[in-house]
């Protein structure tokens, strides 16, 4: 329980610095068709059109998965170690599987909440336009409304896979 609290709160540290960057910057390059070249174009042009706000957008929305995230991570991680190595030595095979277990559990776990929050930070046209949605969407609630009428309750879990494959190594690599 220490660990899920010590990973959540290190999430609302970090999160608070680097929401601009990762959630909206690095989402809008990567949308398909993307009008932005670079990123000191992309937040410029972001600044210029949409406000400071629209880089912190989806903050809550970004805690509402990060922490939740985290705190899954940390204890299943602790929880595969009890297991595969209850006397804490140094064992980097135990700390691989550990870490690869747990940022596949927590990164399933989370992948609604991922798909919302990309939505939210992306504001995909095709699909606002689709549901004939002006304007920008707000908040987790229109989020979730959003990606249930575009896909019901499958449309929660696109990309799953790709979570699970990315965070793997990823959390494997980072605790081993």
């Amino acid at each position: 329980l220490l660990a899920g609290i010590a990973g959540s709160v290190a999430t609302l540290l970090h999160d608070a610095v680097m929401n601009p960057a990762e959630a909206v910057v690095k989402q809008r390059l990567q949308m398909f068709n993307s009008p932005y070249t670079s990123v000191l174009g992309c937040v410029r042009t972001v600044h210029r059109t949409e406000g400071l706000g629209a880089f912190y957008r989806s903050y809550t929305t970004q805690l509402t998965m990060n922490v939740p995230f985290q705190a899954i991570h940390f204890i299943t991680y602790e929880l595969m170690q009890e297991h595969l190595n209850p006397h804490r030595q140094y064992h980097p095979q135990s700390h691989i599987v550990a870490g690869a277990v747990a940022g596949a559990v927590a990164a399933a776990a989370t992948t609604p909440l991922d798909v919302c929050k990309t939505l939210l930070n992306t504001q995909e046209d095709t699909a606002l336009s689709s549901l004939k949605i002006r304007g920008h969407l707000s908040g987790m609630a229109n989020a979730f409304s959003t990606v249930y009428q575009l896909g019901g309750v499958p449309g929660f879990f696109k990309g799953v896979q790709a979570r699970v494959i990315y965070q793997m190594p990823s959390t494997a690599i980072a605790w081993s």
